[in-house]
């Protein structure tokens, strides 16, 4: 009797129904914005969200940098402390608190590899699309953690560990009674200082006006920051007439190293005036 070779069996993906694997992500990934699975550390919060949990679907594409990447490049913001040094191979580290789809932290990994680049986001097709770009660009000087940026700041990062922040166009939550949900804010900024180094480089963008107004009022009462454009030009002193025109004092010019973001563009394309900040850790 003649054996026949066994048919082959598909492969998990083929398996797997279309919708699934649009909305899937890999085993050890946190996904903290779903309670079932979501942390001890995250069950025990109580407190004010500065974001709004979104899982979303993900392309075929993105899920399948998700299953090739997260386990080497991601980290699940668990409260477990993260040793920088080995994680980034000594390289200094900035800070970048949601990073949306990936497109400004990629552009900007690829232009300084030098410097390494923790990517904070709850977004879980972000968290995906990012891990395509980087491969796509062979970066390896980006980790990723999924969850809350407070419990990351506050429980896994040491003492002036990192070389900068960067808060990039984040929620600004227009609406009065939700203005206590706003990212940068006193609490925050205590949290913050102890884990910037001598030197630290914080940066945030926004076009939302009312929120650049508080930013910089925020930034600017900590005597430990020092505003690298007090007069809003980046040059020299002026009288407040004598500034080029939609420049403000305390707002610095979008530095050539930031690249645009799809969030500034809609933005600029309703009318909004986007305003730089930049500080520097005394």
């Amino acid at each position: 009797m003649t054996a026949t070779a066994p048919s082959p069996q598909p492969s998990p993906s083929a398996q797997t129904s279309p919708s699934a694997r649009l909305s899937a992500a890999p085993a050890g990934y946190p996904a903290p914005m779903y309670p079932h699975r979501a942390t001890e550390a995250q069950h025990s919060e109580r407190r004010i969200r500065s974001f709004q949990p979104r899982r979303g679907r993900m392309t075929n594409a993105q899920a399948g940098a998700l299953d090739r990447g997260w386990e080497n490049y991601g980290h699940a913001i668990d409260g477990t402390p993260l040793d920088l040094a080995e994680l980034f191979d000594g390289r200094p580290v900035t800070l970048e608190i949601g990073f949306g789809m990936g497109e400004t932290t990629a552009r900007m990994a690829a232009a300084d590899p030098a410097m390494g680049i923790l990517a904070a986001d709850v977004h879980t097709p972000g968290h995906g699309n990012l891990l395509q770009l980087l491969e796509r660009d062979g970066c390896d000087n980006v980790r990723l953690a999924a969850g809350d940026a407070v419990i990351l700041l506050r429980d896994m990062l040491p003492d002036a560990s990192l070389a900068g922040l960067r808060v990039y166009f984040a929620d600004p939550w227009p609406k009065p009674k939700h203005h206590k949900r706003r990212l940068v804010q006193d609490e925050f900024l205590e949290l913050v200082l102890p884990r910037l180094a001598s030197g630290a480089l914080v940066h945030c963008a926004t076009d939302w006006e009312p929120y650049a107004e508080q930013m910089l009022a925020v930034l600017s009462a900590s005597p430990e920051l020092e505003n690298l454009h007090p007069e809003g030009d980046g040059t020299a002193w002026l009288e407040p007439a004598d500034h080029p025109v939609g420049s403000v004092p305390g707002y610095a010019p979008r530095p050539d190293w930031r690249p645009v973001t799809k969030f500034e563009r809609a933005g600029i394309a309703k009318g909004h005036v986007v305003h730089d900040l930049l500080f520097r850790r005394r």
